[in-house]
């Protein structure tokens, strides 16, 4: 005897539709932070200054799509056009089920040859069948061919009254001028995390699911302007916690850092504490967390604390917890803004070395240590400006003053020590002043005219100096014009004429050999010295390289 048949399953549960198709927008009103183009349209339609082809642009998930079938029920509602479509007409009704045969949607990534657009063009001219209007709606026309774009040209440019164009593009730069020119642009903006974490709690609301605010913060943060992307985010976090959606469950799932930690890091790094820098390095590595988003975690701290330094009352409008907005005022308080900059620069740079590198982690420690290495630096604005102002620059102890993890280094720089550093200290608007031919040469080093410099100092005998006239005679292998070149740069320089002559007499030994018949008699003395002189006895071969005066 045959089984028994076993009973039919329950009836399953209508199919579950994802938030971003759900809670579409249907009409202007609906449509989140973009403003400038709903008051535009609105304008038009209610008007009647209907334009014949919209161009729609803007980065995934700001409403392009939707806000194309918006404009195609304005426009054929049966009260319409109208910027308020009922949605129970039989038109609203077609074009929100996708069934509305005057309204044709193409994907033009698909249909990217002529042959595509040569169906579009002889649909054309025929009449709309139950609507107002035939509407044409291309997503992704950036992706036409060359030739489909020429083809579809003429057709754009004188369509019958009757039908209406709507493109949409995520890269307009790649639309053709030609095409560009005959259509109505509107760029749609990346969408507000303040304005998207308000829609997410509205729709959570709706959706009859709990949620920390930080939570919904953290999600609207991570959509970076984009709805679509934000409302995937927020299913998938609704997925993983059904009854209450946590700030902790949303970083897990986003493998995001807690930006407490991140500002524990970054303030143990701009004061050198290398040991809790590291050890809060390897906690996140443990925990998990991914070596690019810490670094991301990072730059957008370095942004937002100079953003604050520049404009604190930004800080205010800032979508932050109040505890994490008075610490990063702290934090900007005790940091200028070149090491700010200087920090944003270096990790800007280490981004690409963490994104390339083979151990992402290792990579990340070592762009960490090379902050904290920098931390007690002063920037080279700030050298300069002490070096002018004859004192000594002074290294150690961080920008915010601790030295922490043993990174400090103090160090004295004299000015007479770092006088390269200090070649522009003399201001190219002031006359300068020369008494002998050593000062000509150090004034073209001042002027930043090193090679003419080093010609002075390799090529010249000096025969006579006398203010307005030198008397010079050139080496062999000088250049021609050097004399004529020295005349008119002291003219320029000392505000007075120079003339420069060329002699035949000796003269003096150019700098360059005293300069070496200088070092040629302290390594005389020093290999005389019966310490040298014993040790280049019992190294047989050895030789004295080079000598380094000991400060």
């Amino acid at each position: 005897m045959a089984k028994k048949a076993s009973s039919a399953p329950e009836a399953v549960s209508a199919e579950y539709r994802v938030l971003a198709r759900k809670y579409r927008p249907q009409n202007f009103s609906e449509l989140k932070g973009q403003e400038a183009l709903v008051r535009t349209l609105t304008n038009a339609i209610q008007s009647g200054r209907i334009a014949h082809a919209f161009m729609l642009t803007g980065v995934r998930g700001v409403g392009k799509t939707t806000t194309a079938r918006i404009i195609a029920r304005a426009l054929n509602c049966e009260k319409g056009p109208t910027i308020t479509p009922c949605g129970q007409c039989e038109q609203c009704r077609a074009i929100a089920e996708d069934r509305n045969i005057d309204v044709l949607e193409m994907d033009a990534a698909s249909n990217t040859s002529v042959e595509g657009i040569s169906t579009l063009i002889d649909s054309v001219q025929y009449a709309p069948v139950a609507g107002r209007y035939k509407i044409f709606v291309l997503d992704e026309v950036h992706m036409l061919s060359k030739s489909a774009f020429a083809a579809l040209l003429k057709t754009l440019e004188e369509p019958p009254e009757h039908v209406k164009f709507v493109f949409a593009t995520t890269e307009i730069r790649k639309v053709p001028v030609t095409i560009l020119s005959r259509c109505q642009r509107f760029d749609l903006r990346r969408i507000d995390s303040g304005v998207l974490e308000k829609y997410f709690t509205e729709l959570l609301a709706l959706e009859k699911v709990a949620a920390d605010a930080s939570a919904v913060a953290m999600i609207a943060r991570a959509a970076d302007g984009s709805a679509r992307d934000g409302l995937s985010l927020l299913d998938q976090a609704i997925s993983r916690e059904p009854k209450k959606i946590t700030a902790q469950q949303v970083s897990d799932m986003l493998g995001l850092v807690d930006r407490s930690v991140t500002l524990d890091l970054f303030e143990a790094v701009m004061k050198g504490s290398s040991q809790p820098a590291l050890a809060l390095l390897d906690s996140l590595y443990k925990g998990g967390a991914d070596a690019a988003m810490v670094l991301q975690d990072l730059l957008d701290l370095t942004h937002y604390l100079t953003k604050v330094k520049v404009a604190p009352e930004l800080a205010k409008d800032m979508a932050l917890p109040e505890a994490e907005r008075v610490r990063g005022l702290e934090l900007a308080q005790g940091l200028p803004i070149p090491v700010l900059t200087r920090a944003w620069q270096m990790l800007l740079k280490g981004a690409q070395e963490v994104q390339q590198a083979p151990h992402p982690q290792l990579a990340l420690e070592m762009l960490m240590i090379r902050l904290m290495y920098v931390s007690d630096q002063p920037t080279p604005g700030d050298v300069l400006k002490q070096l002018k102002d004859g004192g000594t620059v002074s290294m150690g102890g961080g920008p915010l003053g601790s030295p922490g993890g043993g990174s400090s280094r103090p160090t004295i720089m004299s000015r007479t020590a770092a006088a390269p550093a200090a070649l522009g200290d003399l201001d190219a608007g002031v006359q300068a002043c020369v008494n002998g031919f050593n000062d000509v040469v150090a004034l073209f080093g001042q002027r930043r005219e090193a090679i003419l410099q080093s010609q002075l100092m390799n090529f010249v005998h000096l025969v006579k100096f006398e203010q307005g006239h030198l008397s010079l005679r050139l080496k062999e292998g000088a250049p021609h014009n050097l004399a004529g070149q020295i005349s008119n740069k002291l003219g320029e320089w000392t505000g007075q004429r120079w003339v420069v002559s060329l002699s035949r007499e000796a003269g003096e030994p150019t700098l360059a050999e005293v300069k070496q018949g200088q070092q040629q008699t302290v390594m005389n003395d020093i290999k005389a010295h019966p310490v040298v002189a014993e040790a280049l006895k019992s190294f047989p071969g050895a030789k004295i390289i080079d000598i380094r005066e000991r400060k």
